[in-house]
């Protein structure tokens, strides 16, 4: 085929396959290893072709995100050009005459959600303006590249998608019904575009704050929310993550620090303070930061900072700078070590769940013994227990 007439998808002749100067072995080599290496399947002319076209970036998909998800007529109609010379292949009808190449199985089907989906959306389109419709309904929903393909991201330097982020559910976490529905409450505002806070959840370890937030990727991904977490040393690259994170307007991005607290000698939570409030870039609309904490005020306090022998000569103005930081997370959560009571039912829960039911004087006495030859009674406790209890059966 000749795709020399595209004009925002010119990016697709840098790829041996449809350059039209690779040989028709060559090409097969090509696309079984891109099948293989992708999770591709059926006509991998086709397949190959709509994985680049959701993943690479194109002027189309950058102005959906940087835009807000908005696109000028102008360059929809392009795109409608463009789709319309790849249509014999978007159509399935650029065949091979190795025929295991057009009902290709791979050996790992692919997974990508997003992706999937858009494949399901195409099987029966065939016209070049619904073909593109859907492609841009795609970008602005889900984005392209690694923002498609992941939910969740660390940091080094640049967003590196995570492969195996977990799978869990708010309904997986069992208990804490009003702390779930205040972190669920501000979650919904922020992915609907409404004013929402940054959140600190505070409390007992082991209580599910973290796996918490992390579930929460897993509830709104459909809906555009992403998360990125970073460790604290990286808090001094605050600025230059949220100036990457403002060029996908049309995502949301909780970014995420797990267990944090701070010596009194460290200055990282400085750069925090300035990120969440009080620099003079503000920060992206479509970013807030959710914080893990056993700590109330996240710094460490002593009785010395109570003392009255302490040399400061402005002591409330110690203090301030103590709670300051955490008074810039407009909502603060709490969790506490559950009752004997509510610990129990957290095993039998997830026993249940298991298909394994113990009569209440059994789980009392098995569960009571764990909890006291371990670190006391929370979540992960119970977890624990009940992994012990499933390996020896």
């Amino acid at each position: 085929m000749n795709l020399q007439g595209l004009i925002v998808c010119r990016n697709l002749l840098d790829e041996k396959i449809f350059d039209g100067a690779a040989d028709e072995f060559e090409i097969a080599s090509l696309l079984v290893e891109r099948a293989e290496r992708l999770g591709l399947s059926g006509n991998l002319y086709r397949a190959y072709l709509i994985y680049l076209l959701a993943h690479e970036p194109n002027l189309i998909s950058t102005t959906l995100e940087t835009n807000g998800g908005k696109i000028g007529e102008s360059l929809r109609e392009i795109f409608i050009h463009d789709v319309e010379i790849l249509l014999p292949i978007l159509r399935g009808e650029l065949w091979s005459n190795l025929k295991i190449l057009n009902l290709y199985k791979p050996t790992v089907k692919n997974s990508d959600e997003a992706f999937n989906e858009l494949l399901k959306c195409l099987e029966n389109l065939f016209d070049a303006e619904k073909i593109s419709v859907a492609f841009i309904e795609h970008w602005r929903r889900f984005g392209y590249g690694d923002i498609a393909t992941y939910r969740a991201f660390r940091w080094d330097k640049e967003l590196v998608g995570v492969r195996h982020f977990e799978t869990i559910r708010l309904e997986d976490l069992i208990g804490y019904v009003h702390q779930k529905e205040l972190l669920k409450g501000n979650t919904t505002a922020f992915v609907e575009g409404k004013p929402a806070n940054n959140v600190l959840l505070v409390g007992a370890r082991g209580t599910g704050k973290s796996s918490g937030v992390k579930a929460l990727v897993n509830e709104y991904y459909q809906q555009g929310l992403r998360l990125v977490q970073i460790t604290k040393p990286q808090l001094k690259a605050l600025p230059e993550i949220m100036e990457t994170l403002r060029k996908f307007l049309s995502k949301r991005f909780i970014i995420f620090l797990d267990d944090l607290s701070f010596e009194e000698s460290e200055a990282e939570y400085k750069y925090l303070k300035s990120a969440i409030e009080g620099g003079v870039e503000s920060r992206p609309e479509n970013v807030l930061i959710y914080a893990t904490s056993n700590r109330r005020h996240l710094i460490r306090e002593t009785w010395r900072d109570r003392s009255d022998e302490q040399d400061e000569l402005y002591r409330d103005d110690s203090a301030n700078e103590t709670i300051s930081l955490s008074d810039r997370f407009g909502l603060i959560i709490h969790y506490y070590a559950p009752t004997q009571a509510e610990y129990l039912e957290i095993i039998r829960s997830m026993l249940k769940r298991r298909g394994i039911e113990l009569d209440a004087e059994t789980l009392r006495l098995e569960g009571l013994r764990w909890e006291m030859s371990h670190s006391g009674r929370n979540g992960r406790t119970a977890q624990q227990f009940v992994n012990h209890y499933l390996g020896q059966r």
